[in-house]
């Protein structure tokens, strides 16, 4: 690729090329090299993806210095640049996914950017070349990811709006027959960033940026005298397989929302560490760590299985275990004499990569239990660790038919098996339970029929639910009568909010007038006391004046305080 003649090339130029040739082919080869890594395991990637760094870090310092030689010499093009930022990028997210640690996203966030402000892409539109378009493309999707992770919406709207731009170039320029997939890629990021059913605005009517995860003061603090137990929470499978659900790349917005409800906000990266994985540990931010997360996204019966097995299996001393399961139902077929935990049904794992021979035999036999299915008696063995269990289901109940085998923590929290007919058309937009965990301030908002908030108002009703969240707090660590499991994960920062947020989804939607039946209320297992917490009557005041704040009071039933 070198212009003129090869011998007129200066021995020091030539060695400039032959360098960057090959630290690119190392590059290359080891990046594709990180699609056989295993993704489950904590440890064996970590020297693979360390070294995938150096090499990356080495070219892209390389091509910086040299950039003269190699653009007069090697014809360098500004989309290879940007191709280099984009691994980059990549491997940051990637770094990400694999530690939960949130401030990678910061740093893949600055080199997504870094390719949109110096416009390396810009020229690929020149070039006939089809494969490269679609590279420019795929590094929009990726970038929105990001975006989204990082809760930037006004980046987000103005990359949807460049992408919808560069799709209709590319669509009209060559003849594809992927046009419908990108198409499909933008209706899916514009209905995720729609999925919030309350738009909190500034004086100047533009939308309040509201980020769900922990940070400061946001949850409620361990007070004397609260006896809890140690365990922390250092693993959690987030799953989605519900049918129809918003979701972009492979997070439905449940997926999206549950696993900002167990990470702290981002920390700026490189006033904290050095790159990743060669940190030197004096230098590791002093906060805790989130705990690590598997996000899988409408798996089988075997991937869950596998992943549920190595987070059990490198689960630390003292720690617990989180199953969060976002999924349609799946109903037992037949009946049985004895109830066992394989009676109740459970929740769909998807059946499409696991063909199994005589699956419609199963199914023409009721006497069978279904196999594209995780039962409560699946979960047993794992019952061995501490565990808490989140069900967002038509058929959470299921999971109400547990047994303490072997006398560890668990807890199982489950979602109301339907919903009133007013909320139900919501459901693809999201949870209801899934967004009380989440922005419990927000489903307060959207039961109440409310939709946009001026901003001094939210933040005045999010100081009287920090209060509710205090007072929730003492109720549950001065009961007499709750089971123990509860107050063993209670000393956890992210199970004590979800604990917290739990109780206060429930006894919000018992006061409110539309939810009538039992089965549009949550439940756990172990039962909490329903009189100390879920029906407390200092409780109920304290929702009825949030209520009173938003003037819906007349959509919740009184309570009698004389009896308080």
């Amino acid at each position: 690729m070198s212009v003129g003649n090869d011998e007129d090339i200066p021995q020091v130029e030539r060695k400039t090329v032959t360098d960057f040739c090959y630290l690119l082919d190392k590059s290359k080869q080891l990046f594709n090299g990180l699609r056989d890594l295993p993704q489950y395991g904590q440890k064996q990637w970590q020297s693979y993806f360390g070294r995938t760094f150096d090499v990356y870090t080495k070219l892209w310092k390389f091509q910086q210095q040299h950039r003269q030689v190699l653009d007069n010499r090697y014809g360098l093009k500004r989309w290879q640049i940007g191709e280099i930022a984009s691994k980059i990028g990549q491997l940051y997210y990637h770094y990400y996914l694999r530690t939960s640690e949130t401030s990678y996203l910061n740093e893949a966030f600055s080199f997504y950017s870094a390719i949109r402000q110096r416009s390396y892409y810009s020229q690929v539109t020149k070039e006939d070349r089809p494969e490269l378009v679609v590279k420019k493309l795929r590094y929009y999707a990726r970038f929105i990811v990001v975006c989204l992770l990082l809760n930037k919406m006004d980046v987000v709207k103005d990359l949807v709006k460049e992408l919808s731009d560069e799709i209709e170039d590319y669509t009209h320029r060559f003849n594809t027959e992927d046009q419908l997939e990108w198409n499909l890629v933008l209706q899916e990021v514009a209905a995720f960033i729609e999925a919030d059913p309350v738009m909190v605005l500034n004086d100047d009517n533009t939308i309040v940026i509201i980020s769900n995860r922990l940070a400061e003061g946001t949850g409620p603090m361990l007070e004397q005298g609260m006896v809890v137990g140690q365990l922390m929470l250092a693993d959690a499978l987030i799953i989605g397989n519900c049918n129809n659900q918003v979701k972009f790349s492979e997070l439905t917005i449940d997926m999206f929302r549950m696993l900002q409800a167990l990470e702290r906000e981002p920390m700026n990266l490189t006033s904290q560490m050095n790159k990743p994985g060669l940190q030197d540990p004096a230098e590791k931010p002093t906060k805790r760590e989130n705990p690590h997360k598997y996000l899988l996204y409408k798996p089988t019966f075997s991937q869950l299985y596998t992943f549920l097995a190595a987070s059990f299996k490198e689960l630390p001393a003292n720690s617990a275990l989180l199953i969060y399961l976002s999924a349609t139902g799946v109903f037992p077929t037949g009946r049985s004499d004895y109830e066992g935990p394989y009676d109740f049904g459970g929740v769909l794992t998807n059946s499409n990569r696991d063909v199994v021979n005589g699956d419609a035999l199963h199914k023409r036999n009721q006497t069978y239990k279904e196999m594209h299915c995780l039962h409560p008696g699946d979960l047993y063995p794992y019952t061995r660790k501490p565990l808490f269990i989140i069900v967002d289901s038509s058929n959470s109940v299921a999971y109400k038919n547990f047994t303490n085998l072997f006398g560890q923590p668990l807890v199982c929290l489950l979602s109301p098996t339907a919903y009133p007919k007013a909320f139900q058309d919501h459901s693809q937009r999201g949870s209801l339970f899934t967004l009380f965990l989440n922005n419990p301030l927000m489903a307060f908002l959207f039961i109440s029929g409310l939709s946009s908030m001026r901003k001094g108002l939210w933040e005045k009703c999010q100081d009287h639910l920090r209060k509710i969240n205090r007072d929730i707090a003492q109720l549950l660590t001065h009961s007499r009568s709750i089971d123990q499991a509860f107050l063993q994960f209670f000393g956890d920062e992210f199970l004590r909010l979800l604990l917290t947020r739990f109780i206060f989804c429930s006894a919000a939607l018992r006061m409110h007038k539309s939810f009538k039946e039992t089965r549009n209320y949550p439940e756990t297992y172990p039962s909490l006391p329903r009189d100390e917490l879920v029906e407390n009557l200092h409780l109920q005041k304290q929702i009825l004046e949030l209520a009173s704040i938003l003037d819906v009071r007349n959509l919740f039933m009184e309570t009698n305080m004389d009896e308080y």
